[in-house]
């Protein structure tokens, strides 16, 4: 095979994707001749331009209008989503009752505070989070009923808010598909309702998003950024997101800080 030229190789990587689920960068090193470190660029700059989703060692392709089931997602930023919900894993306290999100951002939370000694009451509709929080016998798991939603790991709709409304917490940690000047944003809208109902029924609310969310526009508002109090995160956001924000008054926590 004849070396490609960037542009070529990135295009015949998103080949690739039509054809499979899922890519790995040794994989395509090999194919297209090129080092690890070169693929890895190529899909770096794949993905700031949302043509394809990085993954832990490799890529998934970006779905038109949406983004990528729970499981799916749980392969994606590993690393910078271990460290927000150990960031956020900080201030939960011994005896707070807390809501927890379905997904993969507050799926790290729930890992961590099933590890600590805390002994906390926490409501969830995510399927993964329950049955790690369920491991640690000094933390009372609330469950939501409602409807399966497997593209999200957890139950969403009205039973499910219903259910929600029987509670007043402490703090809600929530996810969402993206953040812009506007406000926290959802690919799904029923998700996007159990969010709202999270914050409503909270003292305080804390967004858990890595970077790669940064601007990205979706369906459905959750919240206007001034209705948000809290974001824990990997990395600064832009100018334009960091202005609206500090107009807000949200405040940034930072993992690893």
């Amino acid at each position: 095979m004849s070396r490609l030229r960037k542009r070529e190789r990135q295009d015949r990587i998103l080949a690739e994707l039509r054809l499979s689920a899922a890519i790995r960068i040794q994989d395509l090193a090999g194919n297209f001749q090129v080092s690890t470190e070169t693929i890895r660029r190529d899909l770096e700059e794949m993905a700031e331009t949302g043509r394809i989703m990085r993954t832990y060692g490799g890529a998934v392709a970006s779905p038109p209008g949406g983004e990528p089931g729970w499981m799916e997602r749980d392969n994606l930023m590993v690393t910078e989503r271990e460290a927000i919900g150990a960031r956020a894993a900080e201030f939960v306290r011994p005896g707070e009752t807390i809501m927890i999100d379905a997904g993969t951002t507050t799926l790290h939370l729930a890992r961590r505070l099933a590890a600590s000694d805390k002994a906390i009451t926490v409501v969830t509709n995510g399927y993964a989070a329950a049955m790690a929080l369920g491991t640690n016998p000094r933390i009372d798991v609330h469950v939501c009923p409602g409807r399966h939603d497997p593209h999200e790991g957890g139950v969403t709709g009205a039973d499910t808010i219903a259910y929600l409304d029987r509670f007043h917490v402490d703090r809600a940690f929530i996810g969402a598909s993206g953040i812009d000047v506007e406000g926290v944003n959802e690919a799904d809208a029923a998700a996007a309702s159990v969010k709202r109902a999270m914050l409503r029924r909270a003292e305080t609310t804390m967004l858990l998003i890595d970077h790669s969310k940064f601007d990205r526009v979706h369906f459905a508002i959750v919240c206007p950024l001034r209705d948000l109090p809290h974001l824990v995160t990997d990395a600064p956001p832009g100018p334009d997101l960091g202005a609206a924000l500090a107009r807000a008054r949200v405040e940034l926590h930072f993992a690893g800080q």
